[in-house]
C-alpha cells in the first residue's frame, strides 16, 4: 500500500513539473498546461479515493492521534 501512495505522489509531482515545463516553453499558449494540471488533479482525487477505499477495506489503519476541537 505504501508503494502505491509513493507512486501516486511521484505521478502528481511529475504532472506538476511537466505543467511548469509547458508553461515556460509554450508560455501557456497551448492546452498542454491545462492538460497536465488536469492529470494532476485526477491523480490527486484518485489517491484520495484509494486511501479511503484502503481504510474501508482495513488495509490501512488510522494512527489514533486525538484531534482536539475547540481548545
Amino acid at each position: 500500500m505504501k508503494w502505491l501512495v509513493v507512486v501516486a505522489f511521484v505521478l502528481i509531482l511529475a504532472s506538476l513539473g511537466s505543467a511548469m515545463v509547458f508553461l515556460i516553453r509554450d508560455r501557456g499558449r497551448t492546452r498542454n498546461v491545462a492538460r497536465a494540471l488536469s492529470f494532476r488533479v485526477g491523480f490527486s482525487v484518485l489517491l484520495f479515493l484509494l486511501i479511503l477505499f484502503a481504510h474501508a477495506m482495513g488495509w490501512i489503519q488510522s494512527t489514533g492521534i486525538p484531534v482536539r476541537v475547540g481548545g
